[in-house]
């Protein structure tokens, strides 16, 4: 008997002044600004006839608001994770990105596998365990809701963390997702297809 596979909108929330200002917000709980807000109900519009079974979100407030408004007409209660809070920067949090880039001295030396793992001190998160982190949740969710479509609201850094960890991507030539861009995925709790990629910049 085939394993029925579960269906999983993986999608970005809306922009938030930080998002404008190239702030890097990490667990940091900044709420959705005006455009995000419309983002996300633009959003709504564009999944409107998917039948969505399940609802889960990071508990970060821009995530949290992002599931509330693409859900609104819908009777799904939305179940908050703190597994799905974006990649911890711990110190760097609020710092511009373009100076926390700065600090990656000698990055062209490293190896595709060395910088994946990169931290730049001890308390942050590196891209290979924030993408740990998220599979191993979502593989939870392939198995309890097998057959199911499922939609979860999470973060930029962490799909990035994810697009490599998949292999769509490399830590090289990273894919980053604008606000409110989404991975289509399927899943038998195993393995991971990649249906689509919605709103990712290549190697920006």
């Amino acid at each position: 008997m085939m394993t029925k596979l579960t269906t999983i909108y993986l999608v970005r929330h809306g922009e938030t002044d930080w998002n404008v200002q190239n702030l890097l917000q990490g667990q940091t709980d900044i709420h959705l600004n005006k455009k995000g807000i419309k983002q996300s109900q633009e959003f709504a519009k564009k999944v409107k006839k998917v039948k969505f079974d399940a609802v889960f979100s990071s508990d970060l407030v821009r995530a949290r608001r992002t599931a509330e408004i693409i859900t609104l007409d819908r009777k799904l209660a939305i179940e908050t994770r703190k597994v799905l809070r974006e990649r911890f920067f711990g110190k760097y949090e609020g710092m511009p990105r373009r100076e926390f880039y700065k600090l990656f001295t000698n990055w062209e030396k490293l190896s595709e596998k060395e910088k994946f793992r990169f931290k730049l001190s001890e308390d942050i998160e590196s891209e290979e365990e924030a993408a740990i982190r998220l599979i191993t949740f979502l593989r939870e969710v392939a198995v309890g809701y097998a057959g199911m479509t499922i939609l979860i609201v999470a973060h930029g850094g962490l799909m990035k963390a994810l697009l490599i960890h998949l292999g769509y991507a490399t830590a090289e030539k990273p894919v980053r997702m604008k606000n409110n861009g989404f991975i289509l995925l399927e899943s038998d709790g195993v393995d991971f297809f990649i249906k689509e990629v919605n709103g990712g910049e290549k190697n920006v």
